[in-house]
């Protein structure tokens, strides 16, 4: 950026200073003052679209912060944060759709709740309680994905694939080293299908819900879309 600042100045400089070159852009000859006036312009628009360019390329670095990733929302931001990995592009398209998806079934488990019970019942705050918790299962899970892909290394992965199309130049290391890529790439996949199945019991638990006209506090519990995310949470949090 300094560079950039510097050479925009030094032109200006040499340009405009008569000790340095004797023009006189603003003088009497109508195409040194248009010569004068485009560079003035040049530098204008040089200055603000390359300083802008330099503070906005992180090249592939997701921005905010891991500790900052507390919501669904915060996760779609990383994710969009997160350019310059070609190898995970389809997985990270894949994903910001997948919260589009969680966010609008859970708002219509909400809605549907919320015409069979009044929001101080206690099997509203059940339901809403375990989707909390099933909604916190796919953000650690998409966090935990995050921070595999903000460590690969994509310049290094694509130098042992090309090393490694050549029979000549494999090596024990070369292929140690590509299989812990290969794993990076394997999580990320299993991610985003962990993902599917976290819809997929929400999308059984609104099946289930949409069945009944009322449903009793005792009921709750024993519905089997329950008894499936209840198991998945608990699942989730003993791996962790």
């Amino acid at each position: 950026m300094i560079m950039l600042n510097a050479v925009i100045a030094l032109v200006n400089i040499i340009l405009f200073s008569n000790t340095l070159i004797k023009f006189d852009f603003f003088g009497e000859n109508i195409m040194l003052t248009a010569f004068g006036i485009t560079v003035i312009l040049m530098s204008v628009i040089v200055f603000i679209y390359g300083n802008y360019a330099l503070l906005h390329d992180k090249q592939g670095e997701i921005l905010l912060r891991q500790e900052d990733i507390k919501t669904l929302d915060d996760c779609a931001v990383s994710i969009s944060q997160a350019k310059g990995k070609p190898v995970f592009a389809r997985n990270l398209e894949t994903v910001t759709g997948q919260i589009k998806r969680f966010q609008k079934k859970k708002a219509t488990i909400k809605d549907i709740l919320l015409q069979k019970f009044s929001d101080t019942e206690m099997s509203y705050s059940s339901f809403q309680g375990t989707i909390m918790e099933l909604e916190e299962v796919m953000r650690l899970n998409i966090k935990s994905m995050l921070n595999r892909i903000s460590a690969f290394d994509d310049e290094e992965y694509d130098h042992i694939i090309k090393q490694n199309n050549f029979p000549g130049s494999r090596s024990q290391s070369m292929q140690s080293r590509l299989e812990i890529y290969n794993e990076y790439i394997r999580f990320v996949e299993q991610a985003v299908e962990d993902n599917e199945q976290i819809i997929l019991k929400l999308d059984k638990l609104l099946l289930e819900i949409s069945k009944f006209n009322s449903i009793e506090s005792g009921e709750v519990s024993n519905m089997s879309a329950m008894k499936e995310i209840d198991e998945l949470i608990q699942n989730a949090k003993w791996y962790k």
